[in-house]
């Protein structure tokens, strides 16, 4: 962190310790609320599915190969292929708005399509593991679903509308297979890579499992009853995997990874719930921002507060995960299921700052058609999952 930046937070924690009318009644309140929902997301969220998750995107980005993923966009890929990768490489390679746009600049410049590379632009931030796992966790597996289908969806829509509004441009510039050589993998097989993955994946499915309704019996039921056992059977599976599989470097650069995206998110989700608590409050605890205001502006699923939560999304800047504690207060306020969705889909794959460093790689009109479509689409997404669910 450079000082000039250490010295801007100290000097803004000061002004705040000297400014804020803490003994104002409401601004008592909303200071309890952003610590009560801090002590929630510390309470339910961060072990049980936080860190596995961590570890997941740390394991992703050390032995799951970018060569592999970025050498399917360059012109002589077929669609299907090259499309099929673009949509999902957000969860293999497990970046964050800001961590997409160079990996973006690079495919593009190098020779890929504008389909292709924007359905990677897209699909990067928004399909980030660590954010739809968490979504799931706080927001509901229907939000979480929602928003993992909407992205895919989106993602290969938006490059095919990119690729056939600007087919002549996209002809014009020089295409070329894009190579990167591929790593070595360590030495193991696909099934054990593929095996080590699932494992964690499955640690954090029942370590993070939900208390199923009260008096509910079957399979639900049975699965939260023994999941702390079935945790420990595959902690112990993993334990050997990694003993047994991985090279002591290998293990190293694992944690390393891990710790780094540590490093990175948890303070920018620590300063966002925050945030939030003091502005929105927990759900049924009102905070600094009054909830009609919310209401009036978010509530219900109106074409107007899907548009609304689109196009806010699309110009606000979310770090990392923090859309989701904003997103758990908005809800709490009375802002409807289908904007919420809305800005979910717009919000993380688009900010100013991001259509700023688009536009001086493709262009402003290719970045605003890019936009746009995202942000229709979002409206259009909102609607109709407002529609269901309620």
């Amino acid at each position: 962190m450079r000082e000039r930046t250490k010295l801007i937070i100290i000097a803004a924690v000061f002004l705040a310790a000297y400014y804020i009318p803490w003994d104002h009644a409401l601004i008592r309140q909303s200071g309890l609320e952003a610590f009560m929902m801090l002590r929630e997301y510390a309470r339910e969220h961060v072990l049980t599915c936080l860190i596995p998750a961590f570890f997941i995107a740390g394991a992703i980005a050390v032995f799951v190969s970018q060569a592999s993923v970025l050498k399917y966009f360059g012109a002589q890929a077929g669609k299907i292929l090259s499309y099929s990768v673009a949509s999902v490489s957000g969860s293999i390679l497990a970046v964050c708005s800001c961590t997409v746009l160079p990996l973006f600049a690079g495919i593009y410049t190098r020779g890929a399509g504008i389909g292709p590379a924007t359905a990677f632009l897209y699909s990067g931030p928004a399909i980030n593991v660590l954010a739809i796992t968490l979504t799931a966790k706080v927001l509901g597996w229907q939000m979480g679903l929602a928003r993992a289908i909407g992205a895919i969806i989106f993602a290969i829509i938006t490059g095919l509308l990119m690729a056939l509004i600007f087919r002549k441009d996209d002809a014009e510039r020089a295409t070329g297979r894009i190579y990167v050589p591929e790593s070595d993998g360590g030495g193991r097989t696909l099934l054990q890579d593929t095996l080590y993955l699932l494992t964690m994946v499955l640690i954090l499915v029942f370590a993070s499992f939900a208390r199923p309704a009260a008096g509910s019996t079957g399979l639900w039921a049975a699965i939260f009853a023994y999941k702390w056992y079935m945790t420990l059977v595959l902690l112990a599976v993993l334990a050997w995997m990694v003993t047994d599989w991985f090279r002591k470097d290998e293990r190293l650069a694992w944690v390393d990874s891990t710790w780094g995206f540590m490093k990175q998110i948890v303070p920018l989700l620590i300063g966002g719930v925050l945030v939030a608590g003091f502005l929105l409050g927990r759900p049924g605890h009102p905070a600094l921002i009054p909830e009609q205001y919310v209401q009036a502006l978010l509530g219900g699923n109106s074409l107007w507060a899907n548009l609304f939560a689109s196009v806010a999304g699309a110009l606000m800047y979310f770090a990392t995960l923090t859309e989701i504690p904003i997103l758990q207060g908005l809800l709490g306020a009375g802002m409807g299921k289908g904007p919420a969705l809305a800005l979910l889909l717009a919000g993380p794959a688009l900010s100013l700052p991001n259509m700023l460093v688009i536009g001086s790689v493709m262009g402003v009109k290719k970045t605003a058609v890019f936009c746009g479509i995202i942000i229709v689409m979002s409206t259009i997404a909102g609607l109709i999952y407002g529609s269901f669910a309620g």
